[in-house]
C-alpha cells in the first residue's frame, strides 16, 4: 500500500514538474498572419461588386457590417518586451474589428506575462476629424479668385458642411473650405494615421518574445462557384468549383495562411440591427497545392489551403476549391409538374371540395441535371453552398455555350445533387381533369386525371410525371394505366418514356375519403 501511494506521488510530482518544463519553455510558432474567413452570404442575391462600389464611393460608413460574413485574424509576432510594464502597439490591424474579441497570448512565456489593458484605437485622420480638432485654433485658408491669391488667417470657430466660420483680426469671416487650400500645424493629438492595437503588459522577463493575437473582423466573406462542361451525350460531366473571397476589413494579409469554415456557424445578433441590411444584392490546377484541403470539424466543413497567399485589402480574387473532377457519371431529367397553383393551396384543415381546383394545366417540363456526391462518381468532397452554372460545347466552333444555372445547399459527400437548368423547348405537357364526383353523405371525392406528354425530339425521352394527392389526406389509386411510385404521404411519381415525335399519355382515378 505504501509503494502504491509512493509511485502515485512521484508520478503526480513528475507530471507537475513536467508541465511546469513545458510552460516555462519557448513554444515556436509560425510568424505571420492566419485567416479563417466565415460566410453567411446568399449565393442567389450576394453580389461582391456592391460592396466594392460603396467602399470606393466612401459614402456609406457601414458597408463592412453588411458584407454577409467575418473572419478570425490570428497573427504571430517577435516583439522586444523589457522586464516590468511595457506599451505594445500594432498597427496593420484591421479596420473594423470587433474589440470585444481581441485576445493576446505570449508564446515564449505565457506564465510570465499578464494583459494589464488592450485597446483599440481607431480615430483616423481625415478633413472632418482635423477640422474638429483644430477648434479654437489659428488656421489659414487660400483664397483663389482667378489668378489672385488671398491668404485669410483667423481662429477657426466653426467647420460644417465645407462652410469654415473665421475670428480674424477684422471680425468675422465665413469662407467655404471646399475647393481652397487650408493650411495647419502640426497633427493634433488623439489621431492616427492607421488602426492600431494597443497593450499594456507586464513581463517578469525581458528579452524577445513570440506573441499571438487573435480578433475577429467584419468585412470578410467568401462564395463557392461551380462550373459544370456536360458531355454531347449528356451522360458525363467535368466539374471545377472556385471560392471568391472578398476583403473588404480594412487591412491587407500577406503572405497569410487561409481557412474557410462552411456551415451554419450561430451568431448572437443584437436586438435591433446597428446597420441596415444590404440590397438585395476550365482549367484543373496543375499542382497538388493549388487547391483546399477539406475535413469535418466540428458539426462544419474546413477548407485549408496548404500555401501561404496574398489577401489584399479591398479586393476579390478567386481560389480553386478542389482540382477539376473528370467524367463526373450525371443523369439529364425531365419533370413535368402540371399544378403550378398547388404551393398557393397548401393543405387544408377540410377536403378540398371545389370541382375547378386543379383544373390549369402547366405546360412546361422542367430539365434537372442530377449526380451523386461519392467518389465512385469521382467527386466525394463536401460541397459548400453556392452557384453552380452548366455548359455544353458547340461541335460547330468548339466554343462553350451556358444551359442553365442554379443553386444548391451545403451538400454532404455521398448525397445527390439536382440541379434545375430550365425548360424544355420540344417537350410539352398537358394535365386534364376527366372526371370528378363527389357524395357528400359517404364523404368521397373521386377524380380522374390524365397527363399527355408530347415528344417533338428526333430520340425518345424519359420523363417523370410529379403528381400532388391535394384534395385530401386519406386516398387511394383505384384505377391506373401505368405503375407509379409513392414519394411521399401526397406525392406519386409516373417514370415514362415518351418515343420520339410521340406522345405518352398516363390517366389514374384517386378515391380521397373523410
Amino acid at each position: 500500500m505504501f509503494t502504491r501511494v509512493l509511485v502515485q506521488v512521484v508520478t503526480f510530482s513528475l507530471l507537475i514538474t513536467l508541465l511546469s518544463y513545458l510552460t516555462a519553455t519557448e513554444i515556436k510558432a509560425d510568424e505571420g498572419p492566419s485567416l479563417t474567413v466565415y460566410s453567411s452570404a446568399d449565393p442567389a442575391g450576394f453580389d461582391p461588386q456592391q460592396f466594392i462600389a460603396q467602399q470606393r464611393v466612401g459614402t456609406n460608413p457601414t458597408f463592412a457590417w453588411q458584407v454577409p460574413g467575418f473572419g478570425v485574424v490570428k497573427e504571430v509576432r517577435t516583439v522586444s518586451l523589457k522586464e516590468g510594464v511595457n506599451e505594445l502597439r500594432f498597427t496593420d490591424v484591421a479596420q473594423f474589428i470587433d474589440p470585444t474579441t481581441v485576445s493576446f497570448l505570449d508564446l515564449t512565456r505565457p506564465d510570465a506575462t499578464a494583459v494589464l489593458e488592450q485597446n483599440f484605437q481607431f480615430d483616423l485622420v481625415s478633413p472632418e476629424k482635423l477640422m474638429e480638432k483644430y477648434l479654437d485654433r489659428e488656421i489659414s485658408v487660400v483664397l483663389t479668385r482667378g489668378d489672385v491669391a488671398e491668404t485669410v488667417t483667423g481662429t477657426l470657430l466653426s467647420a460644417s458642411q465645407g462652410q469654415l466660420v473665421l475670428q480674424t483680426s477684422e471680425g468675422v469671416r465665413i469662407v467655404s473650405g471646399q475647393g481652397q487650400q487650408v493650411k495647419l500645424g502640426e497633427l493634433p493629438g488623439g489621431l492616427i494615421t492607421r488602426p492600431t492595437l494597443v497593450w499594456k503588459v507586464q513581463a517578469q522577463q525581458g528579452g524577445d518574445h513570440q506573441v499571438r493575437t487573435t480578433y475577429q473582423t467584419s468585412g470578410l466573406t467568401w462564395r463557392s462557384d461551380y462550373s459544370v462542361l456536360l458531355s454531347a451525350d449528356e451522360t458525363k460531366a467535368d466539374i471545377s468549383a472556385w471560392v471568391t473571397l472578398m476583403n473588404l476589413s480594412g487591412a491587407g494579409y500577406h503572405n497569410a495562411r487561409l481557412k474557410l469554415i462552411a456551415g451554419d456557424v450561430q451568431r448572437v445578433a443584437p436586438r435591433e440591427p446597428r446597420y441596415p441590411m444590404a440590397a438585395r444584392a476550365e482549367m484543373a490546377m496543375a499542382f497538388k497545392d493549388a487547391a483546399f484541403e477539406e475535413k469535418a470539424f466540428f458539426e462544419y466543413h474546413l477548407y485549408t489551403l496548404p500555401r501561404r497567399t496574398d489577401i489584399l485589402m479591398n479586393t476579390t480574387q478567386q481560389i480553386t476549391l478542389f482540382p477539376t473532377a473528370r467524367d463526373v457519371a450525371v443523369e439529364k431529367l425531365l419533370v413535368y409538374y402540371g399544378l403550378p397553383d398547388f404551393a398557393q393551396w397548401g393543405y387544408a384543415a377540410q377536403p378540398h371540395m371545389d370541382r375547378q381546383l386543379g383544373t390549369q394545366s402547366n405546360r412546361k417540363v422542367d430539365v434537372y441535371l442530377r449526380f451523386r456526391n461519392d467518389q465512385k462518381s469521382n467527386m466525394g468532397m463536401p460541397l459548400p453552398r453556392g452557384k453552380v452554372r452548366v455548359y455544353q460545347k458547340d461541335d460547330a466552333d468548339d466554343t462553350l455555350e451556358f444551359i442553365g444555372e442554379d443553386l444548391i445547399d451545403h451538400t454532404p459527400r455521398d448525397e445527390k445533387v439536382l440541379i434545375k437548368l430550365g425548360q424544355s423547348f420540344d417537350v410539352v405537357g398537358e394535365r386534364t381533369q376527366v372526371d370528378f364526383s363527389m357524395d357528400s353523405g359517404r364523404k368521397t371525392i373521386t377524380e380522374t386525371i390524365r397527363v399527355q406528354i408530347r415528344n417533338h425530339k428526333d430520340t425518345a425521352q424519359k420523363v417523370i410525371i410529379k403528381e400532388n394527392l391535394y384534395r385530401w389526406m386519406t386516398w387511394e389509386i383505384t384505377k391506373t394505366s401505368d405503375e407509379f411510385e409513392k414519394i411521399d404521404a401526397r406525392t406519386i411519381h409516373y417514370e415514362v418514356s415518351v418515343p420520339a415525335r410521340g406522345e405518352k399519355t398516363v390517366e389514374y382515378t384517386v378515391r380521397y375519403t373523410w
